[in-house]
C-alpha cells in the first residue's frame, strides 16, 4: 500500500511499532540475500517472541497499554513531517490515533481485515470491551477499508451505520512477482519433473489452510495420476504429518516438500509450477497468496467463499469449488490436471487480471477515494 500511495506521487512516511520498520526488513532481507551477516534481534523481536508465550490477558493488556505510546510518538510525527492523512492497520484495542486525528480534524482511514467479531486464531478474553471499542472506531474513522464485501458486512451488521467505506481486496505488484521461465524449468530439472505437471502451493503448513486434509486425500489418487506432481513449499505444525502421510502412501517422487525457502527464491518455485491450490480459507479473508499465485501467471484451485468468488472468475481467472467440500476439491484437481491449455490460459488471463485490477496503487486509489469523499462533504 505505501508503494501505491507513492506511485499516485504521494510522500508516505511509516510509523511502526519501535523496532519493526517495514522498510528496515526490507532491506536487511535483500542483505541476506547477498549473504550478509543477520543483525541482531530487534526490542520489538524481543517482545514479539515474549507475547507468544503470555497469557492471552496479558497479550491484551499489552495492546491497550500500547495506546498511550501510540499517541505520543503520533502527535510528535504528524507535527514533524507534516503529515495530511493517516493510513493505519487496524489492530484490536487500538482506539488512539482514530480519537487523536478526529480531536485535531485529521483525516484517518483504516484497513480492517481483523475484527473481535471474526473467528480469530488467540480467542480474546476481554471480548465486550473489544467490541465496544471497535464500534466506535469503526463509526469515527474518517473511513474504512474492507478487504472483503462480507468482512464488511460482519462490520455492518454487529455495529450498524459505520463510517464511509470501499470494498479493497489484497493485490500483488508485477515487479515483484516476474515469472522467470529460465529458472522455473532450471528448478524442474534439477527436481526431476520436467515433463510432470506441477501442481504447487506455497504458504504456512497449519490446518485451517487445509493443507494437511488436502495431501491426505490426494495421496489415495496420485498412483493413478503419474504426470501430476505436488509441489508443496513451506513448514509449519502440519508438515511432519504431511511427511509422514506421504512415506505411508509410498508417493515420494510425487510429492516433493522442500521445506520453507529464503524469500527471493519464491518467484523460481512459483515460476516452476503449472498451477495453484489453495484447499480451504475461511468466508471474510482475502488470501495473499491466491493474488500471488495469479501474478505469476497461475491459476489456483480455491474454495468458492465469497472474498474468493468476488475476486476470481471460474474456470477464466482460476478455478473454483464448492467452500469445505473437500471431496470436491479433490475432483477439481484431478478433472482439470491433463488440460494443460486450460492452465495456461487461465494463468494468463489471472495475471492481465492482476495487471489491470489488483496492484497496489488501485487499491492506494480506492482508500482517497474516502479522502476526496470527506472533503466534498
Amino acid at each position: 500500500m505505501v508503494k501505491g500511495l507513492r506511485q499516485l506521487n504521494n510522500r508516505v512516511d511509516i510509523l511502526s511499532l519501535p523496532g519493526a520498520e517495514p522498510e528496515v526488513e526490507e532491506a536487511k532481507a535483500i542483505d541476506e540475500k547477498v549473504n550478509q551477516p543477520p543483525t541482531k534481534k530487534s526490542s520489538f523481536s524481543i517482545l514479539s517472541d515474549l507475547t507468544k508465550h503470555v497469557p492471552e490477558f496479558v497479550f491484551e493488556l499489552f495492546e491497550l497499554a500500547f495506546n498511550l505510546i501510540a499517541v505520543i510518538r503520533l502527535r510528535k510525527t504528524v507535527k514533524e513531517k507534516n503529515i495530511t492523512l493517516i493510513y493505519e492497520r487496524y489492530s484490536l484495542f487500538m482506539f488512539a490515533s482514530v480519537w487523536w486525528a478526529k480531536r485535531h480534524n485529521l483525516p484517518i482511514v483504516l484497513e480492517i481485515n481483523d475484527s473481535c467479531q471474526v473467528q480469530r486464531v488467540r480467542s480474546l478474553t476481554f471480548k465486550k470491551l473489544a467490541a465496544k471499542i471497535e464500534g466506535w472506531i469503526f463509526k469515527n474513522a474518517t473511513g474504512l477499508v474492507f478487504i472483503s464485501t462480507r468482512f464488511k458486512e460482519v462490520a455492518e451488521q454487529a455495529y450498524g451505520e459505520i463510517s464511509n467505506s470501499v470494498v479493497s481486496p489484497n493485490g500483488a505488484d508485477l515487479d515483484k512477482f516476474i515469472i522467470d521461465e529460465t529458472s522455473g524449468l532450471a528448478l524442474r530439472s534439477k527436481l526431476g519433473v520436467e515433463n510432470k505437471i506441477v501442481l504447487g502451493y506455497v504458504g504456512a503448513f497449519v490446518h485451517w489452510h487445509g493443507i494437511d486434509w488436502f495431501v491426505d486425500l490426494a495421496c489415495q489418487k496420485l498412483k493413478e495420476t503419474p504426470e501430476l506432481v505436488l509441489l508443496l513449499v513451506g513448514d509449519g505444525v502440519a508438515f511432519e504429518g504431511i511427511k509422514k502421510r506421504v512415506i505411508e502412501a509410498g508417493v515420494e517422487s510425487q510429492v516433493i516438500l522442500p521445506g520453507k525457502v529464503p524469500h527471493h527464491e519464491v518467484s523460481s518455485f512459483l515460476s516452476a509450477m503449472d498451477l495453484g491450490i489453495l484447499p480451504d480459507s475461511n468466508d471474510y479473508g482475502s488470501p495473499m497468496k491466491l493474488f500471488e499465485f495469479m501474478a505469476m501467471g497461475k491459476g489456483m484451485i480455491a474454495p468458492d467463499f465469497s472474498p474468493i468468488a468476488e475476486v476470481v472468475q471460474d474456470n477464466a481467472t482460476s478455478w473454483l469449488f464448492p467452500a469445505s467440500n473437500k471431496q470436491a476439491c479433490i475432483d477439481k484437481v484431478f478433472e482439470i490436471v491433463n488440460d494443460r491449455e486450460a492452465h495456461q490460459e487461465v494463468g494468463k488471463k489471472a495475471r492481465a487480471y492482476i495487471e489491470n485490477e489488483r496492484q497496489w496503487k488501485h487499491n492506494a486509489e480506492q482508500l482517497l477515494s474516502l479522502v476526496t469523499a470527506r472533503e466534498k462533504a
